[in-house]
């Protein structure tokens, strides 16, 4: 396993996730952060795009699972930007968050976060 990182902090896209009805009617917007575990050397040798992780691509990719098909759970949201993240070949393990700063509490917060960190196996 690799100690390179490449991590996209602060992703910022609307979806309809949650439990409430009206979390999926009016929708929300979600902040992810997303950290791949790969080795970078051989991008960085080669000075070489194809053998590292595009992140503007990533990006692009994780903003439309946000903004697809609702889900209750925002584990179940990680869950699947994790699968996105370990669809890359190169990546060996990857941390996701999930933030979800208007959830419905009745209280003052700051933010809810659900974080998983899975590998390729």
């Amino acid at each position: 396993m690799s100690a390179d990182r490449i991590a996209l902090k602060g992703l910022r896209v609307r979806g309809r996730h949650g439990v409430l009805a009206a979390e999926r009617e009016l929708g929300q917007e979600f902040v992810i952060d997303a950290t791949l575990f790969l080795d970078t050397s051989p991008a960085a040798t080669g000075d070489d795009l194809t053998k590292t992780v595009h992140y503007g691509e990533l990006a692009q990719a994780l903003a439309e699972v946000v903004a697809g098909e609702p889900v209750a759970l925002i584990e179940t949201l990680a869950q699947r930007l994790a699968d996105v993240c370990l669809a890359g070949e190169l990546v060996d393990r990857v941390e996701v968050s999930v933030h979800k700063p208007a959830a419905p509490i009745p209280l003052p917060f700051d933010d809810v976060v659900v974080t998983i960190e899975r590998s390729r196996t």
